[in-house]
């Protein structure tokens, strides 16, 4: 097989069209082309008065060697597709045990599931649609079910997301995931699109078949099962003490698999009343930012901003900031709407969220500035979460109660004044909002880093300091605060054999794609153990 890279395509581009280019760049008859399939396809903005598409090409073609032969060199170049090992096989004495349903939880049952090991796969909240009924109960009355909620329950934080499929990271398992996630019904279109995204209302639907296929495979999943304590014996895992259906019991294996995710405060308080090995790690916090998203599309694409092909154009921005921390775009949902995040009583956090069609009026992403463990205001590897819960309790102090968030006009944030009326932008955040002073709940650092960091990106966005700009906070959990310390080599956790930290709230994994890809490779090294 052959790819060709860089070829551009008008935005009403045809199959036909595309098809007559690669004929021409390969200088073959039609007869000798055999099959087209699009490899990655993304928007170039840079002119505005040329937005197009720029796609690259997988080609099957009849005498490839001479074909090839024939090019200029860089024409076409062959494809190789990355070499994945077998799955060990499994020779578990036990079902391994897996803690936490989100992607690096379900990706990890899943890869164990599929070498025949019947996983059990634990997670405190509840399946997919009861959560959605909580998640709503949430937005519309803001009642928390501390258990059920856009932080807890099956498919993690991701499901209530834009369900993004972006990495910075590496692996040839980031096809494996993709892949996976089209086979369980995520549209085709991720497996070439630049910034690929599922969209929350096709998520939920993946995320459940899934589970079934665990299930099909010989697995086992609990929902509503807290883990409360680790067996161990001397150094090794023995296995797991549960709280299910009211009654405490325990699960015996030698193989856990931790996916607890970035908010199981409570169960990284008893991990580490047990020894386990966990230290500080930087993470960031901040605001989510909401703009018309008719604004946005008509600053990244000009002219050509409504054009259907196109769709709602999304944003990346990175400031660096005189302390050396940054402030940068994180998340960002075209279309979307701001959602309440919260999982614990008395305390207020934010994310975005967008549906697949991000058809939504408004733009929202985070806007984060960096936090480092000197920050913390204490060395205990959980300072950081008691930095998070601080400044969650007090934006739900500045909220006013209820869940309610507070706001500010980016216009009151930049002149250092409380916002006492919202302007022409409307926030979407439900249940509600307050306008407030963001200062009530946010340090001084990150204020003036969010001050300096819109000002400048105003300048790469047009229009992103808008002063009727809607700030809702706060975002404080884009990442765990701590790090769960492992082999590099057995992936294992420091000092105890059979543990496994695993994924985002581990410190592993930075997003669905990477926290996937981590349960996977995970698995496998759980797999390598057994069968020594």
């Amino acid at each position: 097989m052959l790819r060709l890279d860089n070829l551009s395509l008008p935005l009403d581009w045809t199959m036909a069209a595309l098809t007559e280019l690669v004929l021409k760049k390969l200088r073959i008859p039609a007869d000798s082309l055999q099959s087209v399939t699009l490899a990655k396809k993304s928007v170039d903005a840079r002119d505005k008065r040329d937005v197009h598409f720029v796609v690259s090409v997988d080609v099957q073609v009849k005498k490839e060697e001479a074909v090839l032969s024939r090019l200029k060199p860089g024409t076409a170049s062959r494809v190789n597709p990355p070499r994945i090992a077998p799955l060990p096989p499994s020779r578990f004495d036990r079902p391994p045990v897996v803690v936490g349903a989100g992607p690096a939880g379900l990706f990890a049952a899943l890869t164990l599931a599929q070498a025949g090991a019947n996983p059990i796969l634990i997670e405190r909240g509840r399946p997919v649609e009861a959560r959605t009924q909580d998640v709503a109960a949430m937005q519309e009355r803001g009642v928390l079910d501390p258990d059920s909620n856009v932080q807890f329950g099956e498919g993690g934080a991701g499901t209530f997301s834009d369900g993004k499929l972006t990495t910075g990271t590496k692996s040839p398992h980031i096809r494996t995931v993709l892949q996976t996630f089209v086979d369980h019904g995520a549209p085709e279109e991720i497996l070439y699109l630049s910034k690929p995204h599922i969209g929350t209302d096709k998520l939920k639907s993946v995320v459940v078949s899934m589970r079934n296929e665990i299930i099909r495979l010989g697995g086992t999943v609990l929902f509503e099962t807290r883990v409360t304590e680790l067996i161990i014996r001397g150094s090794h895992v023995a296995g797991v003490k549960v709280l299910h259906q009211g009654r405490e019991q325990e699960i015996l294996t030698d193989s856990v698999l931790l996916a607890i995710g970035h908010s199981a405060r409570d169960t990284m308080q008893r991990l580490f009343n047990q020894g386990v090995m966990m230290v500080q790690k930087p993470f960031a916090m901040g605001v989510r930012i909401e703009h018309p998203q008719s604004l946005i599309s008509q600053s990244q694409y000009g002219r050509a901003w409504q054009h259907p092909a196109l769709g709602a154009a999304d944003y990346k921005l990175a400031v660096h900031t005189p302390d050396g921390r940054g402030c940068y775009s994180f998340c960002m949902c075209p279309g979307g709407e701001v959602i309440a995040a919260a999982s614990q009583e008395g305390g207020l956090c934010v994310n975005g969220m967008s549906y697949h069609a991000r058809a939504g009026v408004n733009a929202n992403a985070a806007l984060l500035v960096g936090v480092r463990p000197e920050d913390f205001g204490d060395d205990h590897p959980l300072a950081g979460f008691v930095l998070q819960r601080s400044i969650e309790q007090a934006a739900y102090r500045a909220g006013g109660g209820g869940y309610k968030a507070p706001v500010q006009r980016v216009e009151d944030l930049l002149m250092g004044r409380a916002t006492a009326k919202l302007g022409a932008i409307l926030p979407t955040y439900r249940p509600g909002v307050t306008p407030a002073d963001l200062r009530a709940c946010l340090p001084d650092f990150i204020i003036e880093d969010l001050k300096y960091g819109v000002r400048r990106m105003d300048g790469q966005l047009r229009g992103f300091a808008h002063p009727d700009a809607v700030l809702t906070g706060v975002e404080a959990r884009s990442s765990s605060p701590v790090r769960l310390t492992r082999d590099r080599v057995t992936l294992m956790a420091e000092g105890l054999d059979g543990l496994f930290p695993v994924g985002e709230g581990a410190g592993y994994a930075g997003g669905i794609v990477s926290a996937a890809v981590d349960g996977i490779v995970t698995a496998r090294a759980a797999l390598e153990r057994s069968a020594l």
